[in-house]
C-alpha cells in the first residue's frame, strides 16, 4: 500500500472533516499526521474500504480530542473563534479544493456546529458534508444506523443553516478594504455606513492579547468601541485582502508579524458580522 499517495488522494476530504470538527488548522493537520503513522504501522491488507477507514480513524480521533479539550474550552478567556483558515482563491479549480469548499466552512456556520454534542458534529458532518450513508457513519461512530438516523435529524434541526453571503464577489471585496481603511484612518463615520444596524461583532484574544470579553451588537456600539481601541492599535498596522473561510477577509499585520485576521459576513451590501481572531496561537499557521 503507497501511503503517501493515500496521503495526498485522501488528505484534502480529512482535513475537511478534521477541521470542521475541531475548528483548528493546527489540530486537524495533527490528527491527520498521526492517522497516517498508524496506518503505516497497521497491517491494512484486508481493508475494502480505504477511505472509509481514514474517516473513521479521523473521526475517532476528533472526538477524543474534543473530550478531553472540553474542560479547557470552558475555561477560555472571552470569546472562542475556530483558527482562521486562508481559502485561496487560487486553487478554486482543484476538484479536490471543490470538494472540501462544497459546504461552508464560514465562522457562522463553524460556530453553529459548536452546539452539538462530539458525536453528534460527527454524525452530522458525515452526512451532511461527506455524504456517507447511516450505515456507513454507524460503523465509523459505533451507533445504530437508526441511531445515527435520529441524531443526524435532531442535529440539524438544532442548527439550521446560516444565512449568508459568502462568495468573495468584488463588492464584497471593496466592502470589507473600504472597512479596514475606515478603521485603521479612524473614520467613524465611514465605519457605520459600511456596517448593518444590527452588525455583531465577535473577537478573540484568548487572554493572550486585548480584545472584546463579550460580543458586541450594534452598529452604533461597535462603532464605539473601536473608536476606543484606535489610539491602541500599532501604527504600523498593514492588511492585506484575502478569501478566509470561504469569504471575505483581511490580514492585519505589524511589521512583519500577523496581529489579527478578519472575516467578514456580508449581507444586502453591507456588513452584518465581524469575526476577529488576535490570540496569537490561532494565527501561528499564518505566514506572516
Amino acid at each position: 500500500m503507497d501511503t503517501e499517495m493515500l496521503y495526498i488522494n485522501h488528505h484534502p476530504l480529512l482535513f475537511s472533516l478534521a477541521y470542521r470538527m475541531l475548528g483548528s488548522v493546527q489540530d486537524a493537520e495533527d490528527i491527520i499526521q498521526d492517522t497516517f503513522i498508524t496506518l503505516n504501522g497497521a497491517k491494512v491488507e484486508h481493508i475494502q474500504n480505504i477511505k472509509a477507514y481514514l474517516c473513521k480513524m479521523v473521526t475517532n480521533c476528533c472526538i477524543d480530542r474534543l473530550k478531553s479539550a472540553r474542560k479547557k474550552r470552558e475555561q477560555y478567556v472571552g470569546e472562542w473563534l475556530p483558527e482562521p483558515l486562508l481559502t485561496e482563491n487560487d486553487r478554486i479549480e482543484d476538484p479536490a479544493y471543490q470538494m472540501f469548499m462544497k459546504e461552508s466552512v464560514s465562522m457562522a456556520y463553524l460556530l453553529l456546529l459548536e452546539q452539538l454534542s462530539e458525536t453528534e458534529r460527527a454524525v452530522f458532518l458525515l452526512k451532511e458534508v461527506l455524504q456517507y450513508s447511516y450505515e456507513d457513519i454507524a460503523e465509523m461512530v459505533g451507533k445504530s444506523s437508526t441511531n445515527c438516523r435520529q441524531i443526524f435529524h435532531r442535529a440539524k434541526k438544532s442548527i439550521g443553516r446560516p444565512s449568508e453571503e459568502r462568495k468573495m464577489t468584488k463588492k464584497a471585496s471593496s466592502l470589507t478594504e473600504q472597512f479596514v481603511r475606515a478603521l485603521t484612518s479612524g473614520d467613524t463615520g465611514a465605519l457605520l455606513s459600511l456596517l448593518s444596524v444590527d452588525a455583531t461583532l465577535i473577537t478573540d484574544g484568548g487572554g493572550k492579547t486585548k480584545a472584546a470579553i463579550f460580543p458586541i451588537f450594534g452598529a452604533e456600539r461597535i462603532s464605539r468601541f473601536y473608536q476606543g481601541i484606535l489610539p491602541k492599535i500599532p501604527k504600523d498596522i498593514s492588511y492585506t485582502s484575502t478569501s478566509v473561510n470561504g469569504g471575505p477577509g483581511m490580514i492585519l499585520k505589524e511589521g512583519e508579524r500577523v496581529y489579527a485576521v478578519m472575516s467578514f459576513q456580508i449581507q444586502n451590501n453591507s456588513i452584518q458580522n465581524i469575526y476577529t481572531v488576535m490570540n496569537p496561537e490561532k494565527l501561528t499557521h499564518i505566514s506572516a
